[in-house]
C-alpha cells in the first residue's frame, strides 16, 4: 500500500506561484510513474504532468511553460512548481502514483489551489 500527502495549496492572485509538495510513504519512484491531475468544480479530473523514473515528464498542453514537475528521491517527495497561475487553474490538485509493472494506481487525498483574478 502506498500513501501519498499532498501539501502546499492555496489562495495566490493570478500571476502568482505555488510549490505543490507530495510526500509518498516508501522508494517508491522507480516502481511507480509519478504524476499530478487537477479536478475543477463540474468538470472530470484531468491530467497536469508527469514523471518517470528516467526524468522523462509529460504535461497537458494548458500548463506546458508554467509548470515543472520534479522528484526528489532522497525525500521520497514529488513536486509541481506553478508559475503564471491563472484563474483557470483553480481546482484540487491531486498526486497520483501508477506502477509500472503492476496496475497499481493510488491516489493522495489532494490540496486546493485558487487562483483569484
Amino acid at each position: 500500500q502506498v500513501q501519498l500527502v499532498e501539501s502546499g495549496g492555496g489562495l495566490v492572485q493570478a500571476g502568482g506561484s505555488l510549490r505543490l509538495s507530495c510526500a509518498a510513504s516508501g522508494s517508491i519512484f522507480k516502481l511507480f510513474v509519478m504524476g499530478w491531475y487537477r479536478q475543477a468544480p463540474g468538470k472530470q479530473r484531468e491530467l497536469v504532468a508527469t514523471i518517470t523514473s528516467g526524468g522523462s515528464t509529460n504535461y497537458a498542453d494548458s500548463v506546458k511553460g508554467r509548470f515543472t514537475i520534479s522528484v526528489d528521491n532522497a525525500k521520497n517527495s514529488v513536486y509541481l512548481q506553478m508559475n503564471s497561475l491563472k484563474p483557470e487553474d483553480t481546482a484540487v490538485y491531486h498526486c497520483n502514483a501508477r506502477g509500472v509493472f503492476t496496475q497499481s494506481v493510488y491516489w493522495g487525498q489532494g490540496t486546493q489551489v485558487t487562483v483569484s483574478s
